[in-house]
């Protein structure tokens, strides 16, 4: 009998376990039938309402999750595919989604993806023509056809937050994004990995505060010193293993046998915390051989679950001096007030001047508007007069924001820069969950664009504009034209978006932070 994922997140009574599994880089063998056999064990264990599947972690090419989901679907175990937004465009995307109702595989992990890895004869093309917010809108628009169509389930949907963001500017947009991917439609949350009671405390208070409470997995891990590296040098994005936490856990396996027991005992009482804080349950990573691990795991979680409250202050691996938008009981504190606070020179010059064009040229409500659009009608209807004026528009927008010509232009959303050429991930919606310290996740070198919103929106008193509804996906058919005229002509995001915004911010209703 299928155990039914969706049923036990709804059910008040079930602290819910879900496992991970990560599948190889082969069709058949050794790797396929672990992951397999795992399931297998899982589904036999009983205490385990799914198995995450991951979609080419890394950037790198695996075996499809959704031919492996497949295989173990069989055996009566549910599955939560992930899907990534990197690797297909929106046609494939949704192609994608029609396969997987198909097949009954329903519960999916909406993600923007880690940034394009390796594979045939190099790196591959990233994509991103979706971000995990537009993900969420097109999963949502899916599920009222399928519903149309006789079939009572959509899809059950899912999102992921890193809470454990220690800068106020990543924290906030971190923050701003989970609320638009709520808005898109999320039914549930997973978070990412981090060590620290207070900022998973953080999330259920900020969710407290919007007024919106779906129910929320924490991540667990079996930390090993090889993982915890990776980590603890930012290569798994999101997830996070401070200095201190690092150098317990090399102390730790120096007696491999000592060191899988830490990991078991560290994972347990997570577990219970997370329990005990109110989380709906835990999400178990780094099974790679047996279930057995799990399984003591879950034991000794049932030994110490009424324990777990003189365990939260030995949860507490954090950087020194990092930012937190609750105090240490767990009220909400939100974040300072930084309106007026000083910018650069050129970054204030930079944004006021690009904020007063806007308002003045591309604003429905700028009294010019009207003329604007008569004389776009006319430039548009000749071919010279188009030339001329793209030409004027791409110098500008070059010198200023590195314009890449996409011709539906957000530079509004993200304080005034260029998302195109300001984001690998070109997104639209709010952060990855990649960035650290405030650096962004594919280039150190540079500040996370969405750090650098958050300090212009901050400092003129408009944090709503990172929160505020849902931005729509790029249109292609655009690229490369004036994104001028086709604002004036109602051809761009902002103003062909009516069907999109019906799959977002009405879909729920909740008050702001």
């Amino acid at each position: 009998m299928l155990r039914v994922f969706r049923n036990d997140m709804m059910d008040p009574e079930r602290f819910v376990i879900t496992l991970e599994l990560i599948p190889g880089r082969e069709h058949i063998g050794k790797s396929v039938e672990t992951v397999i056999a795992i399931a297998r064990d899982a589904f036999a264990d009983g205490r385990v309402s799914a198995v995450t599947m991951t979609d080419n972690p890394g950037g790198n090419p695996a075996l499809s999750p959704d031919g492996i989901g497949s295989k173990i679907f069989e055996l009566g175990m549910d599955v939560i595919v992930h899907f990534t937004c990197r690797d297909t465009n929106r046609v494939g995307m949704e192609s994608r989604a029609l396969q997987l109702a198909m097949m009954g595989m329903k519960n999916i992990l909406a993600l923007t993806g880690d940034y394009a890895g390796k594979g045939f004869a190099g790196q591959g093309a990233p994509v991103f023509d979706l971000d995990s917010v537009s993900l969420q809108c097109l999963l949502a628009m899916l599920s009222e056809r399928i519903n149309a169509s006789g079939d009572p389930d959509g899809f059950f949907t899912g999102c992921a937050v890193s809470p454990f963001k220690y800068t106020e500017a990543e924290s906030f947009a971190q923050y701003a994004k989970l609320s638009r991917k709520l808005c898109g439609g999320a039914d549930f949350i997973i978070t990412q990995l981090g060590y620290d009671a207070r900022k998973y405390r953080e999330l259920l208070v900020y969710l407290d505060t919007i007024g919106v409470h779906p129910p929320v997995l924490g991540s667990v891990y079996i930390l090993t010193p090889k993982v915890a590296r990776l980590m603890n040098a930012g290569k798994v994005p999101g997830a996070v293993v401070p200095d201190k936490l690092l150098q317990k856990v090399l102390r730790e396996w120096e007696h491999p046998e000592r060191g899988r027991q830490a990991a078991i005992e560290r994972t347990a009482r997570l577990g219970v915390v997370l329990k005990g804080l109110g989380y709906k349950g835990i999400h178990i990573g780094g099974v790679h051989t047996s279930f057995g691990i799990v399984t003591r795991i879950l034991d000794r979680m049932a030994q110490i679950e009424n324990e777990w409250p003189s365990f939260v202050d030995d949860i507490s691996d954090a950087p020194e001096n990092g930012f937190y938008a609750v105090s240490p009981d767990g009220h909400w504190t939100g974040y300072p007030d930084r309106k007026g606070k000083r910018l650069g020179p050129f970054e204030c010059l930079h944004y006021h001047l690009l904020k007063g064009v806007h308002e003045v040229f591309f604003d429905t409500t700028s009294p010019i508007d009207g003329p604007l659009r008569a004389a776009s009608r006319w430039i548009d209807e000749r071919r010279a007069a188009r030339k001329v004026l793209h030409l004027a528009e791409n110098v500008g927008k070059y010198v200023m924001l590195d314009c890449r010509q996409c011709g539906d232009c957000a530079i509004q959303h993200v304080g005034f820069q260029c998302p195109e050429s300001g984001c690998p991930k070109h997104t639209r919606n709010g952060a990855c969950g990649g960035s650290r310290n405030g650096r962004c996740e594919v280039h150190p070198e540079r500040w996370c664009i969405w750090r650098q919103a958050y300090r212009r929106f901050a400092y003129d008193g408009k944090l709503a504009e990172m929160i505020d509804g849902c931005i729509p996906p790029r249109n292609w058919e655009l690229d490369r034209t004036s994104s001028w005229l086709n604002f004036h002509l109602g051809r761009d995001h902002q103003n062909g978006s009516a069907d999109f915004e019906r799959y977002c911010c009405s879909r729920r209703g909740w008050k702001k932070a």
